[in-house]
């Protein structure tokens, strides 16, 4: 079954399956025709809060707009090098 994609409504009714009806992990996935690491996935990743997604979300937002900064200062710096570089170079 690899490369199906599922939906996020499908994957969080399969973790109630079984989170809230108290079903085991490879009788679920054996039902719906998918596999246990999948299964033990989506608990992993909806059986969170939804404080604790949102935190999760957040943060990544974050780290993603601090590595685009980082990369930008970078390139400054390393364009300020090459300018005294060559500003060092014709002095002499």
């Amino acid at each position: 079954m690899s490369g199906i994609r599922f939906t996020d409504e499908f994957k969080r009714d399969a973790v109630a399956q079984v989170v809230d009806r108290g079903y085991s992990v490879s009788e679920v996935s054996e039902r719906l025709g998918i596999s246990t690491k999948s299964l033990y996935t989506w608990k992993a990743q909806f059986s969170q809060p939804r404080k604790r997604i949102f935190e999760t979300t957040e943060q990544a937002a974050e780290i993603w707009r601090l590595k685009k900064e980082l990369a930008r200062v970078s390139e400054e710096r390393d364009i300020l090098k090459k300018a005294t570089a060559y500003f060092a170079r014709d002095a002499k």
